[in-house]
């Protein structure tokens, strides 16, 4: 546009002819004009007229030149105008555009680094705060969500809608109002949960010692050797069922056990010297029981290392059609006879005065664990020691779950450790409110939830954001008849599950009736003067919960992410994607963004969610959601080919000299990659019915270069290399800098967009495609 700005030249020549004026031949002969009778009149005029006739036409002139250079001035003006019209510069494109711009790190090349080139301005200017391993676009965003939310729990009683509410700013003030009250009892909160769980019964074979201890720790809702609870049967999704899996590890992951040395390892050496602080704080500091007591913690966790080397890895554990095992617990208890299921089940159903049978089924999803747990304890229980060591590290397990519930003694030994496993320092830690807040959320979250919708989701947002999803489930169904490897059949099949998708936006709608909201917590308890005992209280209120479905059908559309909450999800089982209010905000969603942004930020995150519907596990399930082969066998193991092409692909990327697991992250990665390709096709399909966006200012970039600009932004973050590796061992989603860098690989689209030569890190020649 700007090399033909200035080339007005044809265009002006063409106009004066069009209007009657002369060529430049004709204009020579002006001052040759004849009148009757042949005889020249500038010869009549005097030496003064002819003077004064002279001034007159330079005058002429003169105007004429000026007029014209007017003329010109003024068509020069006109056509900036017009040109300007299609730059938005409303105040609300200013901002966004200044906001991309300042992410960005406009010296990194795109076509080889795509994360830094979008997200090097950000992290520069946000540095992890003290006190955090890990800071992003989620956790900035989260930090004013807790604002929000703190203004409004902190308003008087009076003025809160319903008895939940209230309940919600009672516990925020156990919270953060009662730290004399918590510093004065010190280790006593505890000290009588202790008693009440652990009985002297040696009168008791050591079997049903340690049955009686698990028991009543399960009953406090701690996961200890394995988890137990109620859900959605995989394979009829119209029943509830009990359901068993492996758990027990007080580290997050068993990488953190394996071939590591106690003594030497880094973590290994933090854990145990958190766990004996903790007993001997326990202990009102008694140094003289330090070595029993590291002896004792050192024997849990060669304890825990056993339970470690049993537990199958998460990248093991993707098909869930291998996975799903249903035994009754007549044929549990001869498989698995280390301890009396039945009396198990029982205990823990009494509370909701349900009762089971040896008929009772129930799914096992770890049943090669179960059986290694089953040679474990029947190892350890053939003599005192092994008795004492797994009465020690079942009581571990309550004394971890409740101590950061107690005073500073007690919270700083945990800060001491976090700081040696995810690599964060304890100085300058978050604000308490903060930290209430956050707490409050996940205890009373839908009551804080009612509270945080009627302030911030207001006009159209919740419409508008179901209109994108709509445009997002069309686009994915458009572009399965392009899947050449998908047969016929089972593409329709496909269709029909996503027009089967349960879209879930905002909230639910109960939280703004006081009336049902009471209800969902009238049986949880919470005095504002009991911080400690407020979590017991609810720890047993959510098992309860739980427990009390076991004989009814599954509740529809049920959410489990709070509404202030900055995430998405999927539930195969109901066939259900899931997107709370937090995450309807700026820079995922903003009704005044230009729709590149929206649909290239929560655009993205509607279609990853959708395609977890197809991914590696989704795709088992059916549009009703049961487990069972809905699939033609061919179209099957063409999936799992490019499934393994993403898998490899993963795998090859390193962060701090660590490989990816390709196969532990590969539904998130196929997400990532079907989410981002149907968000795009949705907002060209936009583009055709509603035309162009003006470009934004100064940035330079076209709006579909900005959709992908806005994918990225979404994961500008900077984490510890302790985090980085916390990560790596233990999540189901790629790191952010390789969400950002594998997914855009494997756009045709955005190598086009950006110019990205063939061969560039940024436009491989080998791209993976599932979606």
């Amino acid at each position: 546009m700007s090399g033909q700005r200035y080339k007005r030249t044809n265009f002006d020549d063409e106009e004066t002819l069009s209007n009657g004026g002369s060529t430049p031949t004709q204009m020579e002969f002006a001052p040759g004009i004849m009148f009757k009778g042949g005889v020249n009149v500038w010869q009549r005029k005097s030496a003064l007229e002819r003077i004064l006739l002279v001034l007159l036409v330079i005058l002429l002139v003169i105007l004429i030149i000026i007029a014209s250079l007017l003329a010109v001035k003024e068509k020069e003006v006109k056509y900036l105008t017009t040109q300007n019209k299609t730059v938005c510069l409303t105040p609300n494109c200013v901002i966004v555009a200044s906001n991309l711009l300042s992410s960005m790190d406009r010296t990194v090349n795109p076509c080889e680094d795509y994360f830094k080139y979008a997200c090097g301005g950000w992290i520069k200017a946000h540095p992890i705060p003290s006190g955090h391993s890990h800071w992003g676009t989620f956790e900035d965003l989260w930090q004013k969500n807790q604002l929000v939310m703190k203004n409004l729990i902190e308003q008087p009683e009076a003025n809160m809608g319903s008895l939940a509410e209230r309940k919600a700013k009672r516990y925020y003030k156990s919270c953060i109002d009662n730290k004399k009250i918590i510093e004065r009892l010190g280790a006593k909160p505890l000290k009588r949960v202790l008693d009440m769980i652990i009985k002297e019964n040696n009168d008791q074979p050591p079997s049903q010692q340690i049955q009686d201890l698990l028991e009543e720790i399960h009953l406090l809702d701690i996961t200890a050797l394995f988890n137990v609870w109620v859900g959605e049967d995989d394979k009829n999704s119209s029943k509830n069922i009990l359901h068993v899996d492996q758990a027990g590890l007080g580290l997050p992951e068993r990488d953190y056990y394996l071939n590591k040395s106690i003594t030497e390892d880094k973590v290994l050496k933090a854990y145990l010297k958190y766990m004996v602080d903790v007993q001997l704080l326990l202990a009102n500091g008694d140094g003289s029981l330090r070595n029993e007591t590291t002896e004792n913690m050192i024997e849990v966790i060669k304890f825990e290392t056993l339970l470690a080397n049993a537990t199958v890895p998460n990248s093991e554990r993707r098909g869930i059609q291998k996975l799903y095992h249903k035994m009754t617990i007549a044929e549990i208890q001869k498989k698995f006879p280390m301890i009396n299921w039945l009396s198990y089940f029982n205990r823990l159903l009494g509370i909701v005065n349900i009762s089971v049978t040896n008929k009772e089924e129930v799914v096992f999803y770890a049943p090669t664990y179960i059986s290694a747990l089953t040679d474990i304890l029947k190892k350890s229980l053939q003599d005192e020691n092994g008795q004492r060591i797994v009465k020690n590290y079942l009581v571990w397990h309550v004394i971890k779950a409740f101590a950061p519930l107690l005073s500073k003694k007690f919270r700083d030994a945990k800060e001491q450790y976090s700081e040696a496993i995810e690599g964060m320092s304890v100085s300058g830690k978050d604000d308490l409110w903060r930290t209430c807040i956050t707490d409050t959320n996940s205890v009373l979250g839908f009551a804080l939830g009612a509270m945080f919708v009627r302030e911030t989701l207001h006009g159209e947002s919740r419409y508008k954001a179901e209109e994108m999803i709509e445009m997002i489930k069309t686009a994915f169904k458009k572009n399965l008849p392009k899947l050449t490897w998908m047969d016929a059949k089972t593409r329709l099949a496909a269709i029909d599950k996503a027009d089967a998708v349960v879209n879930m936006i905002g909230f639910p709608q109960y939280i703004l009736n006081a009336t049902q909201l009471d209800k969902e917590y009238e049986k949880l308890f919470i005095n504002e003067s009991e911080y400690f005992y407020n979590n017991v209280r609810n720890l047993k209120y959510q098992l309860a919960e739980n427990l009390k479905t076991l004989r009814k059908p599954p509740k529809k559309n049920s959410w489990s992410m709070t509404p202030a909450t900055i995430n998405a999800y999927y539930t195969p089982s109901k066939n259900e994607i899931v997107f709370p209010a937090g995450i309807l905000q700026a820079p995922f969603y903003d009704q005044t963004f230009p729709k590149s942004l929206n649909f290239g930020a929560m655009g993205v995150v509607m279609g990853h969610e959708l395609t977890h519907g197809f991914d590696d596990q989704g795709r088992e399930f059916d549009k009703h959601g049961n487990l069972r082969p809905w699939w033609n066998n061919d179209s099957v193991i063409k999936f799992n080919e490019r499934a393994q092409c993403m898998t490899d692909q993963y795998s090859s990327y390193k962060l701090n000299g660590k490989n990816m697991r390709g196969k532990q992250t590969l539904g998130e990665n196929i997400a990532d990659n079907g989410g981002l390709k149907s968000a795009f096709n949705a907002y060209v399909s936009w583009i055709e019915k509603h035309g162009e966006e003006p470009p934004l200012p100064a940035i330079g970039l076209s709006h579909k270069q900005l959709f992908f600009l806005a994918f990225a932004q979404v994961w500008c973050s900077s984490s510890t290399k302790e985090a980085i590796h916390l990560e790596i061992v233990t999540d189901a989603h790629s790191p952010a800098s390789i969400r950002v860098l594998g997914t855009l690989s494997n756009s045709n689209i955005f190598a086009k967009l950006y110019n990205c030569p063939v061969g560039s890190r940024m436009n491989p020649k080998k791209k993976c495609e599932v979606w």
